[in-house]
């Protein structure tokens, strides 16, 4: 449930229906625009069924809504949600792109990847320390170790990092290292994962699992939002289908519908969407020209060595000529990188 203030609403008039939802033990969470107040209910809306909101004075309507997730609902918060994480914007204007390996593997390969993805655009080191494969004898990731790499490399370049968690352990070890929390595909609906996430004050990006729906998607956010976390960054990563001429089926359309049901930031990962590095460069283009407002990209010095997904990883040098390439299409749609 929303209730929306008229454009000349007073504080007073704010705060008396406000002091109705305390009343009845309900949460608020005000949303303040240019012109309009927005408050959003949170709780059991039906102690307040018998309250005529619509007739006091200040309100202009009420809107009920009806889908399962509400704080990461459009109609709950209509202003687009900008996340800052060190001074970078992640929502605004500006197309922020991650970059990195799929996995940390030594010092020197993730200090050479963070120096030049970051000359060539990038805002944002990507990496994994934990690496949970399909196969249990594919490489798993340096762990603690592999956090400590990234952590220098991250310094070393001057960029802030982002890396993926897969149990409430490597949260604990995350949480003094990376500044953006990653929940992968295969967690998304790891619901005490979520909750966990959720208690912390770290953005996290929250990737699309491989059979979601978007509104399952939607509501994995919401575990994260219910719990006083606010700063989640969706990623459409591809999905399962029967098509097996790419890795995933990038779902592309995913991007203007998130926009339309929620006003969370969305991202793309064209590299995951595809498994393949000649399919990345067009598919990124694309992303950056249906709406999104951002990418991450897997980056490796030397893709055909690399420990794992080297098919999907573009060289040092592919990713400094996609970058010069999506800045015309972000000046196409209005936008920079």
């Amino acid at each position: 449930m929303v209730i929306i203030m008229k454009p000349k609403a007073s504080e007073k008039n704010i705060k008396a229906v406000c002091d109705i939802l305390d009343n009845y033990k309900l949460g608020t969470h005000i949303v303040r625009g240019e012109e309009l107040v927005i408050i959003g209910v949170i709780g059991d809306k039906k102690k307040i069924e018998h309250i005529a909101f619509d007739r006091m004075e200040g309100v202009e309507r009420v809107v009920h809504i009806a889908e399962s997730y509400k704080l990461a609902n459009r109609n709950f918060n209509p202003i687009p949600t900008v996340i800052d994480v060190e001074g970078v914007k992640i929502g605004g204007k500006e197309i922020v792109v991650m970059a990195g390996p799929c996995a940390v593997e030594n010092q020197e390969m993730i200090t050479k990847t963070a120096l030049s993805v970051k000359n060539s655009g990038a805002k944002i080191l990507r990496g994994g320390a934990y690496k949970p494969r399909t196969s249990p004898y594919s490489f798993q990731g340096l762990e603690v170790e592999g956090l400590k790499l990234m952590y220098n490399a991250k310094k070393a370049a001057g960029l802030i990092m982002v890396t993926e968690i897969i149990n409430e352990r490597s949260l604990e070890n995350a949480l003094d290292y990376t500044d953006i929390l990653q929940i992968g595909a295969r967690n998304m609906q790891n619901f005490t994962l979520l909750r966990e996430v959720g208690k912390t004050n770290k953005p996290v990006l929250l990737k699309r699992g491989l059979s979601a729906t978007i509104d399952e998607f939607l509501n994995a956010a919401e575990y994260i939002m219910a719990e006083g976390n606010e700063r989640v960054i969706l990623c459409e990563r591809g999905i399962r289908t029967f098509e097996t001429s790419t890795r995933n089926t990038l779902d592309l359309s995913a991007v203007p519908v998130l926009k339309s049901k929620t006003h969370l930031p969305v991202i793309v990962d064209p590299s995951h969407g595809t498994g393949k590095w000649n399919l990345v460069e067009p598919m990124a283009k694309a992303a950056i020209a249906a709406g999104a407002d951002g990418l991450i990209i897997e980056v490796h010095p030397s893709p055909d060595t690399a420990m794992s997904d080297g098919d999907q990883s573009l060289n040092l040098e592919s990713f400094d000529k996609l970058m010069q390439g999506l800045k015309r299409i972000a000046e196409a749609v209005d936008r920079t990188i």
